[in-house]
């Protein structure tokens, strides 16, 4: 990992932890593998952000390597297709990752159908009481209608916090069954219909070749006259330049963690709209929040070190179909 991620994800206390657990050398960080001592006897590797791929000529390298316990959420931009062949046990903490995210997004949906930002700015700029319900008719979060598109790690718990409010929930993911989708609260529809008929489209899809632009400019004008589109997923899911022509509109509200790019240029309009809010990919792990990724990590290695399997694990063929 990086060593800033390394100074963030360990802090002293959860680095006497894990020289508990392993035999280990606290302070050696391998931004690298070029230059790390006592490689060939490496049976866990603890990674993270910034970590380099894994790839047959590293592993070469570090013939007792058993496990990777990875202390953020995808493994795919370092766990290669050589670690499976070698039958290396991959865990992640994607799900204590995914507790942010859900928090982030279940405040933009009670703050969207509030239309919290819109009244805010402009009691700014008036600095008096108006007539809000004359303004936003029908407002607010009782029985509104909430999409989530993709039933991930994210989407899941999404669901799970939806589910003390009074909405009406859709879900559209092609690798769920409907029961399944019902048992966790939602009804289960096409993304089309779930575009047509909420107030809230959450995004929770992984980034694949089929889910690239998966709402263009077609599936963006389905959107109903006010709705919001909130994406905590991937930027990639969003054609940006049919989204920037819809808001430019004002027929449609978007909260944005992610997007494509990723920063998006200086002169995008999206930075000034009234109905957008833009924010700078904030909604995963940061600050405090780090705390339980380093939990979830070394609970994960002290049950490694007691013989249990993984409470995370990663499977090889679900990451054709997730993050």
């Amino acid at each position: 990992m990086g060593r800033p991620h390394r100074e963030a994800l360990f802090p002293p206390a959860a680095t006497d932890r894990l020289t508990r657990l392993v035999d280990i050398e606290p302070h050696v960080v391998a931004e690298d593998f070029d230059h790390v001592p006592h490689l060939a006897a490496v049976e866990i590797l603890i990674t993270s952000w910034g970590c380099r791929p894994l790839d047959a000529a590293v592993l070469a390298r570090m013939p007792a390597l058993k496990a990777v316990v990875h202390a953020a959420g995808s493994v795919k931009h370092h766990v290669t297709d050589a670690c499976w062949e070698r039958g290396i046990h991959v865990s992640t903490a994607a799900a204590a990752n995914a507790v942010p995210v859900a928090e982030y997004t279940l405040a933009a949906i009670l703050f969207a159908n509030k239309r919290v930002l819109e009244i805010g700015g402009l009691y700014r700029e008036h600095r008096n009481a108006l007539d809000w319900a004359d303004r936003f008719p029908g407002f607010g979060n009782y029985r509104r209608t909430i999409g989530l598109v993709g039933a991930s790690l994210v989407g899941r718990r999404v669901l799970e916090l939806l589910r003390p409010h009074d909405f009406d929930v859709l879900l559209a993911d092609p690798h769920l069954d409907p029961e399944s989708a019902r048992s966790m609260g939602a009804r289960p529809v096409e993304l089309d219909e779930l575009l047509a008929v909420s107030d809230v489209v959450s995004l929770h899809a992984p980034a694949l070749p089929e889910t690239y632009h998966l709402l263009d400019a077609r599936r963006l004008s389905l959107l109903r006259d006010g709705a919001t589109l909130v994406n905590t997923g991937r930027g990639s899911l969003v054609d940006t330049e049919a989204l920037t022509a819809e808001a430019l509109s004002g027929r449609i509200h978007a909260v944005l963690d992610v997007t494509e790019p990723e920063v998006l240029p200086a002169a995008s309009p999206l930075y000034a709209l009234p109905n957008v809010l833009l924010t700078p990919h904030i909604a995963g792990s940061l600050g405090g929040e780090l705390a339980r990724i380093t939990r979830s990590a070394l609970d994960e290695v002290e049950r490694y070190c007691a013989g249990r399997e993984f409470a995370h694990p990663v499977n090889r063929a679900a990451l054709t179909t997730s993050a």
